[in-house]
C-alpha cells in the first residue's frame, strides 16, 4: 500500500500496480472511517490482478450533514468528494483501466457518494457496489438521473430497518438507476 498525492488529494493503493492492472476497485470509506480501513477488504478480495485505489476523505468525512439534508447544506463539501472520486477514476482511466473494469464501491457515506458519482457521471462501469447507502438528498425530494449506464451492474444492500438509511431510499434509487440502464 502507497499514498500518492493527487491533485492535492490522499489517494491510497493496494494490490496491483495500475499499469498492470485487469480491472480497479475505487473503494470509498464511510464516515469517520479512513482510505486505510476501507482498503483492508483487500485481504477478502478475490480479484488479485486488480488494483484498489481509496481516496482519503478530509477529516474523514466527505460531506458535513446527513445524506438526507439539502444538497446545499453538504457543499461546497459534496461537490469536492465528487472531485476525488472523479480524480481516483481518472488516474485508473490514465493507467489504461477501461471504465468498464472500473467498480465504484463504497460504505455508508462512502456508499452515498459512490452511487451518487454514478448517478451524476453515468457511463459502463464494471459495477456499483453500495452498502448501506443510496443517491443524496432529503426524502420525499424529486430526484431524477438522467444519461445511460448501458447495463452496468449494481449492487445496493441495507437493512430494513436501518436506522440511518432509510430502505425507501434504497428502493428508490434501485429504480433510479434502472431508468437510466442500470442492472440493479
Amino acid at each position: 500500500m502507497n499514498a500518492n498525492l493527487h491533485q492535492g488529494q490522499t489517494i491510497l493503493r493496494a494490490r496491483t500496480e495500475l499499469s498492470c492492472a485487469a480491472g480497479a476497485i475505487i473503494l470509498l470509506h464511510g464516515r469517520g472511517g479512513s482510505a486505510a480501513d476501507i482498503l483492508e477488504l483487500s485481504q477478502s478480495l478475490s480479484r488479485a490482478r486488480w488494483g484498489l485505489l481509496a481516496p482519503q476523505a478530509a477529516g474523514h468525512t466527505w460531506y458535513p450533514y446527513s445524506f438526507l439534508a439539502p444538497r446545499e447544506q453538504n457543499e461546497p463539501h459534496l461537490n469536492s468528494a465528487l472531485e476525488q472520486v472523479q480524480s481516483a477514476l481518472a488516474t485508473t482511466v490514465t493507467a489504461g483501466i477501461p471504465r468498464e473494469r472500473v467498480v465504484l464501491a463504497g460504505f455508508s457515506q462512502g456508499a452515498c457518494l459512490a452511487s451518487e458519482f454514478v448517478g451524476r457521471n453515468p457511463a459502463r462501469y464494471g459495477g456499483l457496489l453500495a452498502f448501506t447507502g443510496s443517491l443524496v438528498g432529503p426524502l420525499g425530494s424529486h430526484l431524477s438521473l438522467t444519461g445511460d449506464l448501458v447495463g452496468a451492474f449494481v449492487l445496493l444492500s441495507s437493512g430494513d430497518p436501518d436506522p440511518y438509511v432509510p430502505w425507501k431510499r434504497v428502493a428508490e434509487t434501485a429504480e433510479l438507476i434502472r431508468e437510466i440502464g442500470g442492472r440493479v
